[in-house]
């Protein structure tokens, strides 16, 4: 049996939005491929943001696309959706679905992790008694014990289960580990088996096989890998490794012009596959989603990416968390410390902050003209070397995932480092060592935006509020800004900065603002050549 899952599992990348004619055309291709399930996406339960129809799955929407006959449907929910109490879950399913007779939806797999087993058996004796297929979705396989996958097998022996799948999540798995929880699941479940393969190792298609040599009979794949993180086994490989003999030429044509005119340019766009950033999360058993959305956030940089895998190598990364991610709610929701008085430091009542915009390096000669002028304390932001390193008083950081990636670098520039240091985990105070440090603490709480004598309270770990939170404790009169140029207009980065300069201009002894660069944010601007006239 395989099951392709494209549009449910590529919906991570599109918000689960395809246009209605690539519907039709996937759709009468896995017909002409003969392919035996088509998961046509998820069935939530609620939205956050905006899902396209493919996160829904209604009846409604299905019958709209024209299904060939010759296609068995199947839809995924997510066992913690539903399953707040055994009353929810009856409640949560009927809302979802009507009696099989009358839907197109053949087939529900229920995803859940293991922790979550003994709460699906109502899903699952629901679901079956209304007229579906039902399959059992098993989640971060490679973060189960051998004992545990024993003990799953015991439990669901006897449920009324079509099919039991697992499910490598984080790509980790080598072929003796497939051997191995073929053979735990097999101690007391006797019913079918089923694998879903990710790609962050290129593994998937020998994990794929090596498990129908074991004797698994449903397999997983996604027309040209598309699906979260690296994405999963291929159909195309798999239909070509296991059905060979099975394809005329007819139908490679199809699979070809699927391939050319849809999910290319997918692929172009949203650019999953295996790299060595989902390799390294494979590597160590950590969620694809993590390398995943730091890929579609530019503020990420190859360093950051490392730097934030390795840490999550100790932080059990298992399980994606938005979050976890971010850092900021971890590390700095303890007790704020601090122990450098900006007020002690500051050399002038003006204040040049150096971002890393293209600004900086373009107009190069103009800032640093100024500041030989008119003598500000200039504090550069991270790394940033695009002006004369003598005419930076301090750098400041304070992002985590940026401190990790960036710790060696900050031992061969001359400038002391503003960082929350008494505040960093110990690891990363560490590798600070031989580094002139300048302690000023923060914390992360809401939209609040105050500056004391040794630590600010923030709205985000963002190095720009933290610099001009030093700046104000340093009794700044005004705050100069180069190299803060902002994004496309549409960039939802451009929000949250100019979301982040609102707090700072309605907070207390706030300093009034001036950007000498060109900038996309909503702050009023000068430029640095009529400063230096």
């Amino acid at each position: 049996m395989i099951l392709d899952c494209s549009l449910r599992d590529g919906g991570y990348y599109t918000q689960w939005e395809f246009s209605i004619p690539m519907i039709k055309r996937y759709l009468a291709a896995m017909s002409a491929l003969e392919i035996d399930v088509v998961e046509i996406g998820f069935r939530f339960l609620g939205s956050d943001g905006f899902k396209g129809p493919c996160a829904f799955s209604t009846d409604s929407f299905i019958e709209g696309l024209d299904v060939p006959r010759n296609i068995k449907l199947g839809v995924m929910v997510n066992c913690g959706e539903i399953s707040n109490s055994e009353k929810d879950i009856q409640d949560n399913l009927e809302r979802l679905f009507s009696d099989a007779s009358s839907s197109p939806v053949h087939l529900v797999r229920i995803a859940c992790h293991a922790e979550e087993i003994a709460s699906a058996e109502t899903a699952v004796s629901w679901l079956k008694s209304s007229g579906y297929r039902v399959g059992l979705n098993v989640m971060q396989i490679s973060s189960i014990s051998d004992t545990e996958i024993e003990d799953i097998s015991g439990i669901i022996k006897d449920w009324p289960l079509d099919v039991l799948y697992f499910a490598d999540s984080t790509g980790s798995l080598v072929p003796k580990d497939i051997k191995r929880i073929v053979t735990g699941f097999r101690k007391s479940w006797t019913g079918s088996l089923g694998i879903h393969a990710h790609d962050s190792m290129e593994r998937a298609l020998v994990n794929t096989l090596t498990a129908a040599e074991c004797g698994v009979e449903w397999l997983d794949g996604t027309v040209l890998g598309m699906g979260r993180g690296p994405g999963n086994c291929r159909t195309e490989s798999l239909l070509m490794s296991v059905r060979d003999q099975e394809l005329g030429s007819e139908q490679l044509t199809v699979l070809a012009e699927l391939i050319e005119g849809d999910f290319l340019p997918l692929k172009e766009q949203y650019r999953w596959g295996s790299n060595p950033y989902y390799f390294r999360s494979g590597q160590c058993s950590i969620h694809p989603s993590y390398v995943q959305s730091m890929l579609s956030d530019s503020r990420y940089t190859s360093d950051d990416v490392f730097a934030v895998l390795d840490n999550l190598k100790e932080d059990r990364g298992r399980k994606f968390s938005k979050p976890v991610l971010e850092a900021a709610g971890n590390l700095y929701s303890g007790t704020t410390r601090g122990q450098w008085r900006p007020r002690d430091y500051l050399t002038s009542p003006e204040v040049l902050i150096v971002a890393s915009g293209p600004g900086v390096a373009q107009h190069r000669q103009g800032i640093e003209e100024y500041i030989r002028l008119k003598r500000p304390y200039v504090i550069a932001l991270n790394t940033q070397q695009n002006i004369c390193e003598e005419l930076i008083n301090i750098r400041a950081a304070c992002h985590p995932v940026r401190l990790l990636a960036d710790c060696a670098r900050y031992a061969e520039f001359p400038q002391p480092l503003a960082t929350p240091a008494s505040m960093l985990p110990e690891r990363t105070r560490r590798q600070l060592d031989g580094v002139e440090i300048l302690d000023y603490g923060i914390a992360v709480k809401g939209e609040r935006f105050e500056c004391f004598e040794t630590y600010a309270i923030l709205p985000k770990p963002l190095v720009i509020a933290y610099a001009l939170a030093i700046a104000t404790s340093g009794g700044a009169s005004r705050i100069l800004l180069a190299g803060l140029d902002g994004y496309g207009s549409n960039d939802s980065r451009n929000h949250e900065m100019d979301w982040l300069i609102d707090c700072y201009q309605a907070s207390e002894n706030s300093c009034e603002l001036l950007s000498i660069t060109p900038s996309a944010y909503q702050i009023r601007q000068s430029s640095v050549y009529a400063l230096v006239r």
